[in-house]
Order: structure tokens, then sequence, then C-alpha cells
């Protein structure tokens, strides 16, 4: 979890995995799933929480929970940006994580 904690505190103040979850009430596993399908989905032209949802199988009032916990879409298009470009991909590596990529 230190890569995304790591990431997410670049992009808002006091959010790390476990808070987050706590806050939307789910695991820090399905948060960190849910924040990685974000990332792959928001500079896509879908909605994003609604892909985030089909990908993770989360329902999507807690996907924009999340969105909204992190800084809404702005900051989630930062957090993206930083995903894919830190490390060379960090969303990549977080991918094999969970056994995608």
């Amino acid at each position: 979890m230190s890569i995304l904690d790591g990431i997410l505190g670049q992009v808002t103040q006091n959010v790390d995995v476990a808070n987050l979850a706590a806050k939307v009430g789910l695991s820090p596993e399905h948060v960190e799933q849910a924040v990685q399908a974000l990332a792959k989905f928001h500079p896509m032209d879908t909605d994003t929480a609604e892909g985030a949802a089909g990908a993770t199988g989360l329902p999507v009032e807690k996907l924009q929970e999340i969105i909204g916990h992190i800084g809404g879409e702005g900051s989630l298009s930062h957090f993206a940006n930083l995903l894919n470009t830190e490390g060379g991909s960090v969303l990549g590596q977080l991918g094999g994580l969970f056994g995608k990529s």
C-alpha cells in the first residue's frame, strides 16, 4: 500500500488507503482496487465511476464517494497521471499486485 499511499498523499492531504477505507466503509483491499480502476477509467471516454464499478463489482455510489474523498474529478485526473507516469507505470505495478494490469 505504500506506493498508493504516497501518490494519494501527493494529490490530497491526510488521505491514505486505510483512512479512506474507513471513511467509505470498505476494506483497504477494495479501496486499492477501486482507486486503481478509477485511475484506469478516468482518461477513457466513459463515466469513470461506472467503468470502475464494472471492473471491480463495487457500487457506483461507493466509487463516487471515493472520488469525493480524494478531491473530486480534478484530483482524480492528477492522481491518474501520477499513477501512469511515476516510476514508469505505477498503475501497471499495482495491477501486478491484484493479478491484473
